[in-house]
């Protein structure tokens, strides 16, 4: 009976201690109030008409240093949840001793759509909906709505509130679900936000955010810096276990190159850690200020293969209604066609725009035309853009002399049609769902052999990738105009790379220039283009057999 106690003791001894874990954290100096520091005060708003947000009422503070002036817009930071952190009094210490800049805090709660009738009905609570959710509805709000509402106060003493619109100087954090929503807000505008908090954050499966680590490691990096701060005893629940997922975006953020900071702790789901080191996260996040914060080197291998060091996006023109339809000739002249309007441009291969005619041709035969491609044997295929009886799209082929086939009627939405190098296979994007689809191409030139092929990420935002222009390089790569950017595929079916573009949705693509390794994409009212380490496959060449894929 004593040796079986002791079993006892010796196996649940450590389980015991582990209950016994308390969180003691010493209180950090700086947040404290200290002598001879001149202290900010604190203002407290509402804000209740959000169109982002419709029908949310929602409190938020607005931290102001004594040594701000209006002649100079001041950094900002933006927390979730209200105020955190005994922030005021570490802003307080921090610009007094001149380890952060001169900076506005704004401490902003989640909306609530108030009932009718509180005493017999609750009111809607949108933190999860605002803070969990992915896409750019959150950061949004605060730079068109919330932002600007700030500008519109005063102090106490009537000094004008300006906030520095450069994401240089403006960082954003909080915890939980509010650390989360931080992220999200600097990853769809790194332009507004390139410094970011984040304690016990909720990288899980509430509401898409268990997808950020895969994310990070295939978009071209961006220019932030994060602190993660979280600890052993965080949650394992439903949604995922909170300690596993920080160490993901710890590790996919390295792997992908990003300035990157982190904390574990013992703790639990609670904010004693993250009050404690609070004060040099900030010193962190700040550091080198006003140094821009750079992007760095991922060691995403595809990534390495097909961009260019300090090429980036390049505008080619803008102000059109729609810009889409774009081609290259033999030369690596490119041409795209404004849509609504019907007028064709040509860039030329000094990136001088010309218009080149008047308004689109219709596709011969009397298709109504979506996307085509024509092969070097004169085989034509043709994506149309009208649903047949069943409510489904169609693909043609239309051979040498006129004569035209269907050949496929099964998807949703035919849209980006590409070949690859050595012309046996044919690509089909499903604008309408996450997949384009691959056929062997017989020699009579119909379609054999259909297969759900390319899987394609799709934002929260939409049910479907969106992928309308497909183009492929000499290497057998894939790329795909889609919802998030180009999305860049190995001959495996798998997406490797996404490349965003300064201003989101793609809707066609193609190379050009002289050795047609400039990469165009219309986007909306704009045309970009940059340089890649890569080579497209054009169709009217004699066939490439590209290296056989890593599977």
């Amino acid at each position: 009976m004593k040796a079986l106690s002791l079993l006892c003791l010796f196996v649940f001894f450590p389980l015991l201690l582990l209950a016994q874990v308390t969180e003691n954290y010493p209180v950090h100096p700086d947040a404290q109030p200290q002598e001879g520091v001149p202290k900010g005060e604190v203002l407290k708003f509402t804000f209740e008409t959000s169109k982002i947000f419709p029908g949310t009422w929602r409190e938020y503070w607005v931290y102001v240093p004594a040594q701000y002036q209006p002649s100079q817009p001041a950094c900002v930071y933006v927390n979730q949840d209200g105020v955190q952190w005994q922030a005021p009094a570490v802003f307080d210490n921090l610009i007094h001793k001149k380890e952060m800049p001169v900076t506005i805090g704004v401490f902003v709660m989640h909306g609530r759509v108030k009932a009718a009738k509180p005493d017999d009905a609750l009111d809607r609570f949108n933190r999860s909906f605002e803070y969990d959710g992915l896409g750019d509805n959150y950061v949004r709000f605060l730079l068109e709505e919330l932002l600007p509402d700030v500008e519109t106060r005063k102090t106490s003493d009537g000094r004008a509130i300006r906030l520095s619109q450069k994401g240089n100087d403006r960082a954003i954090g909080g915890s939980s679900s509010g650390a989360v929503c931080a992220f999200t807000a600097a990853w769809e505008r790194p332009d507004a936000f390139s410094r970011v908090f984040s304690t016990i954050g909720t990288y899980v499966g509430l509401r898409g955010a268990d997808r950020y680590p895969t994310l990070i490691r295939k978009v071209e990096p961006k220019p932030l810096r994060v602190f993660l701060q979280d600890g052993a005893n965080d949650h394992n629940i439903y949604a995922g276990d909170w300690f596993m997922a920080n160490q993901m975006m710890e590790r996919a953020l390295t792997f992908a190159g990003y300035e990157v900071q982190h904390i574990w702790g013992e703790g639990a789901h609670n904010g004693k850690h993250g009050m404690a080191i609070f004060p040099d996260a900030m010193r962190y996040l700040w550091k080198g200020w006003p140094e821009p914060i750079k992007t760095g080197v991922s060691k995403n291998q595809m990534l390495t293969d097909i961009l260019v060091p300090n090429e980036g996006w390049q505008l080619v023109g803008e102000g059109y209604r729609s810009a889409e339809g774009l081609s290259a000739n033999a030369k690596g002249e490119v041409s795209f066609t404004d849509g609504p309007a019907g007028k064709q441009w040509k860039a030329d291969l000094d990136n001088k725009l010309s218009q080149v005619g008047g308004k689109t041709v219709p596709t011969s035969n009397g298709l109504k035309g979506n996307f085509s491609v024509m092969a070097s044997n004169g085989n034509s295929y043709v994506t149309s853009s009208s649903m047949n009886a069943n409510g489904l799209s169609e693909v043609w082929l239309i051979r040498p002399g006129g004569k035209r086939v269907k050949v496929d009627t099964g998807l949703m939405l035919a849209s980006g049609v590409a070949l690859s190098p050595d012309q046996t296979l044919l690509y089909v994007a499903d604008n309408r769902s996450h997949w384009v689809y691959s056929f062997s191409i017989a020699t009579d030139g119909t379609l054999t052999n259909k297969q759900k092929y390319y899987w394609l990420h799709s934002p929260d935002t939409a049910e479907d990738a969106g992928a309308e222009g497909l183009k492929t390089d000499r290497d057998g790569r894939l790329y795909v105009a889609s919802r998030m950017g180009v999305q860049v595929c190995d001959q495996a079916g798998r997406v490797n790379v996404i490349l965003p573009t300064p201003n989101g949705k793609v809707s066609s693509i193609c190379f050009g220039g002289a050795n047609f390794d400039l990469l165009y994409a219309t986007c909306g009212d704009k045309v970009y283009r940059r340089k890649l380490n890569a080579k497209g496959a054009n169709a009217w060449e004699k066939p490439i057999k590209p290296t056989a894929p890593r599977l």
